[in-house]
């Protein structure tokens, strides 16, 4: 089928290339003449392929076709007009010409929003379904059959942009070619439209998009975003036209505080904040508006609003410099009409389109390695000094944009001024909860209240994944290369061992961890387990497999590893830190996006950590933190249809009802870590001075603050915890064990528990079955060799997470590690784990792994790839 292809714009281009690759014939490609010397993309690329390109600027003059302009296409002998985007009047005499007759896309549910500005009137009108319509091409008035209609969801905030980019864009293409498709195959319907919830308006202009401030907030929302990009909507204030960009109507958590900027006719006047320009409707409802352009076409963030100019300009580098060069000679290519590209000239007032701003931004992106350039930014800094300037900024690392503002509670302790984070960690900001909801994280060494602490709900949840979702979809990071995303992660790792001793300090603080032991395990087992995922970040690889070859052609079969996207993970009390780093250092080698909770009684570690992810550039959104209750926080994560992996360290019961949840809502992937009840087996024939620290030891080790050097042990974490230990020893006593040693809450403030040792424990008794997890070491005898009846004794339990033996006999050794039922067994030491070795249980123990190449597998998928040629 022979097509003539009717249009401009890279949506055309699109259509036109997807067309050729299906196999259809274009005899013809009709566009509009070169402005300022450029050419139109649709007829750049047709031109690449030989295929005529004819430029007419106009088909017909006084209501007349020009019979010159409708004589050379009727040469062409069309069967089929493609109209993808076209912006000039078509005469009937050329749309009805071809066999097939003409198609045009319309980017609105038709018979809704007939007319030139359709996508602007879907938003403008607050439509809650959008899409776009193919149909058989009238006189111009949008009226003509349909013939293919595709609909979509209008999300809350979208804008003009958005929407075409998320939908009707790469929809629209696929639309236009399957339209084509039906016609071909002869199955193209025609069907009238109904004239039941038909409108048409009018091109949006101007001088017809000042706001009209008597409104509802949500009808102010959707008529500031129905006209952005363009023309802009726009009021009068402080003496100027002012032009609002970017409208949200979420504003949940944020408060009007800042500057008041008087509106003439507005409800009430906005507020400049630092999160941009809260504007309010005739219902007191707020709007958030993040960038204005001022009278004289200046873009600035709207937070920027009563700032005077920034004339700190950036002294560049050598390489700097170098990078500058590059940038002008973009430049000079998307501005072919610009002699000299100088630090005044202005991007769009030498000519350039919106089609040039995309070409710019990608240009600068695949020259700078992927640096995180959106298209706003042309917008924010049209002259090319103001451009590099804050390209520069970007490449450091130190845009003023991307500054986070941090309510710190500070402290003196041990030596060093604390700085901690208190508030929940969303898409790069330290935030309020929902309705700023908050609770009490208490110091276990004295029972005193450290702070308050952000306490997040559901809805925040909700905008939590939303972030690390967008994060992970449209963000930097899966468009940087796995070794870009190594550095990061190592840069991380630097942070954290330069802030070693504050994080120790604040884990003593809030976990009560022995500072000394903290800063050995909790901390500095941490920055090793992110050096070691960072290294493997470009070092994930797929395989070829062999298979049965389709003869006579051939097969190649290939697999990739792939990250699976947002994942929750759900961390524990007793090494706060440090199980953190275990699960998100390989879930963010994989290259996922991550939601992380934190025990409720243990988040000032994980909030200084997402201070330090700032501050080593890792992307907004890619880590999220939220301090809070499991049965809300984590439950919401476990339900969340968006989440699609959920890892969690915690007790059997917990682990249970999280893969029940994972399961019934959207089959997540679950690793998990639960309970365990690890057997230790010292054989008579072991170093026994290895093995046993002699029970009179145990008495003389020093119960105190773990910020004291000297302390061997510390304060359980909480409260409830040395309740259930206290009870925990006294039904051992119950059942008629003997308590060698301890088993008391030791008498002063704060949470403190006596080491404690029972023996003559029977393998029935109640502390022989169930983990403590506290200072509480059972023991129990068997006969030296009798190895199978202690094996027996020590696989007896639904548990398998961690075991040991002690002997010299290198084959007991290795019998026993075969035989036991658990996912680590340690030979003649004990609890010695290391970030390259994997880590999980057996059983009801759990499964899935941390540390270890095996960790990734956590937080990848695999997909197969399979050739003919």
């Amino acid at each position: 089928m022979k097509i003539a292809v009717i249009g401009q714009s890279l949506f055309g281009q699109e259509v036109y290339c997807h067309l050729r690759k299906e196999g259809y014939e274009v005899v013809g490609v009709f566009t509009v003449p070169d402005k300022n010397g450029k050419a139109d993309p649709l007829g750049l690329e047709a031109e690449k392929d030989g295929v005529p390109v004819f430029k007419f600027p106009r088909w017909r003059e006084k209501g007349q076709a020009l019979p010159d302009v409708v004589a050379k296409y009727q040469a062409l002998g069309a069967e089929l007009n493609v109209l993808p985007f076209c912006s000039q009047f078509i005469p009937m005499e050329v749309i009805n010409a071809p066999r097939h007759g003409s198609i045009i896309y319309h980017p609105s549910l038709l018979p809704r929003h007939r007319g030139a500005s359709a996508i602007n009137w879907t938003l403008i009108h607050g439509d809650k379904k959008g899409g776009f319509t193919v149909f058989w091409a009238d006189d111009g008035l949008d009226t003509g059959d349909l013939l293919l209609q595709r609909e979509c969801e209008i999300l809350p905030d979208d804008t003009v942009s958005t929407l075409y980019n998320r939908f009707l864009f790469p929809e629209g293409i696929k639309g236009m070619v399957q339209a084509v498709r039906l016609i071909a195959e002869g199955r193209a319907p025609r069907v009238p439209q109904p004239e039941e919830g038909a409108t048409y308006e009018g091109i949006q202009k101007k001088e017809t998009a000042k706001i009209n401030w008597e409104q509802p907030a949500e009808a102010i929302h959707n008529w500031i975003r129905g006209n952005d990009k363009v023309p802009g909507a726009w009021t009068e204030a402080c003496g100027q036209k002012l032009t609002f960009f970017n409208s949200m109507l979420n504003t949940a958590g944020l408060v009007p505080e800042g500057e008041a900027l008087p509106i003439p006719g507005a409800h009430r006047p906005g507020v400049v904040t630092k999160a941009g320009l809260i504007l309010f409707g005739n219902d007191d409802r707020m709007l958030l508006v993040k960038n204005i352009q001022l009278e004289d076409g200046k873009m600035i963030p709207a937070s920027h609003f009563f700032r005077g100019e920034d004339s700190s300009a950036l002294e560049l580098t050598e390489a700097e410099l170098v990078t500058m060069e590059a940038v002008r000679s973009a430049w000079k290519r998307i501005l072919p009409n610009v002699l000299e590209v100088e630090d005044s000239t202005d991007f769009f007032k030498s000519g350039a389109a919106s089609v040039d701003v995309v070409r710019l931004v990608e240009e600068v992106k695949e020259l700078c390695d992927g640096v995180e350039l959106e298209n706003e930014d042309v917008y924010m800094a049209t002259t090319f000094k103001d451009f590099i300037q804050l390209l520069v900024r970007k490449l450091r690392g130190d845009d003023k944009e991307s500054e986070c503002i941090i309510d710190y509670v500070e402290m003196t302790v041990n030596k060093l001024t604390l700085r901690m984070p208190h508030q929940l960690f969303i898409g790069g900001t330290f935030v309020d909860a929902e309705g700023a909801k908050t609770y009490e994280t208490i110091n276990p060494t004295d029972g005193s209240v450290i702070c308050q602490v952000s306490l997040a709900q559901v809805s925040d949840v909700d905008k939590a994944v939303a972030a690390a979702k967008d994060a992970f979809e449209n963000g930097l990071w899966g468009k940087i290369s796995a070794r870009d995303r190594g550095r990061l992660l190592y840069r991380l790792a630097d942070l954290m061992e330069q802030h070693q001793e504050e994080l120790a300090t604040i884990e003593a603080l809030d976990a009560g961890a022995v500072y000394t032991l903290a800063l050995k395990t909790h901390v500095g087992m941490s920055i090793q387990t992110f050096r070691y995922f960072a290294g493997w970040c470009d070092k994930i690889q797929g395989s070829t497999i062999p298979i049965n070859q389709a003869r006579p052609n051939r097969n190649l079969t290939l697999t990739r590893k792939e990250p699976i996207g947002v994942c929750g993970i759900v961390i524990p009390w007793n090494y706060p830190l440090m199980m953190l780093s275990w699960k998100t250092a390989a879930c963010l080698a994989a290259g996922n996006t991550v939601v992380i909770k934190p025990a409720q009684v243990t988040p000032l570690t994980a909030l200084k950590f997402a201070e330090l992810t700032l501050k080593a550039g890792i992307p907004k959104g890619v880590i999220n933190i939220l301090p809070g209750s499991g049965s809300l926080v984590g439950q919401r994560l476990s339900d969340h249809p968006d989440v699609r992996k959920i890892g969690f360290t915690g007790s059997t019961e917990v682990g249970k009802h999280i893969m029940k949840s994972c399961a019934l809502s959207n089959v997540k992937k679950v690793s998990l870590e639960l309970g365990g009840k690890s057997p230790l087996i010292i054989f008579a024939d072991c170093d026994l001075s290895k093995a046993v620290q002699m029970v009179e030891e145990v008495k003389k080790m020093k119960i105190g603050n773990p910020l004291d050097r000297d302390t061997n042990h510390g304060p359980q974490n909480h409260q409830a915890h040395l309740r259930k230990l206290i009870e925990y020893c006294q039904r051992g006593v119950k059942e008629g064990a003997t308590l060698v040693c301890g088993g008391n809450q030791v008498p002063r403030p704060g949470f403190f528990f006596e080491p404690t040792v029972f023996t003559d424990v029977e393998d029935h008794m109640f502390i022989a079955k169930e983990e403590s997890f506290g200072p509480v070491m059972v023991i129990s005898r068997f006969a030296d060799g009798d190895m199978d009846t202690v094996l027996s004794r020590a696989n007896a339990t639904e548990f398998g997470l961690a075991s040991g033996v002690f002997t010299r006999d290198i084959g007991k050794a290795l019998y026993v590690s075969d035989k036991l039922e658990a996912g680590t067994v340690f030979i003649n030491t004990y609890n010695k784990t290391d970030v390259a070795a994997p880590f999980g249980g057996f059983k009801q123990s759990g499964f899935g792994k941390d540390l270890g190449e095996a960790a990734l597998n956590e937080y990848l998928r695999v997909k197969t790839v399979t050739f003919e040629y």
